[in-house]
């Protein structure tokens, strides 16, 4: 049975990247010049999650390191604050 697409479709095919050119590990039933959306999602090589995140850690914190939050006056009072909304 061949499988039909639709607008209400999605089907996730996994593919190899070589030379420019996504080559998918199974048979598209689409027809020629089909437009299609890709989401690539690496599969393979890919650094292990929990080290994606503490990069992405370190990069967060370095970047609210840099910034220049300074207070330079008093607080405002309860009353100041409410009168500003």
């Amino acid at each position: 049975m061949l499988a039909r697409y639709n607008l209400d479709m999605t089907k996730v095919v996994e593919a190899i990247y070589t030379g420019g050119i996504l080559e998918p590990l199974e048979q598209l039933e689409l027809p020629e010049k089909q437009r299609v959306r890709l989401i690539v999602q690496p599969i393979d090589g890919a650094a292990k999650p929990d080290a994606d995140r503490e990069a992405a850690m370190e990069r967060l914190r370095a970047g609210i390191a840099s910034m220049n939050f300074r207070l330079t006056g008093p607080l405002p009072t309860r009353d100041e604050l409410h009168e500003r909304f």
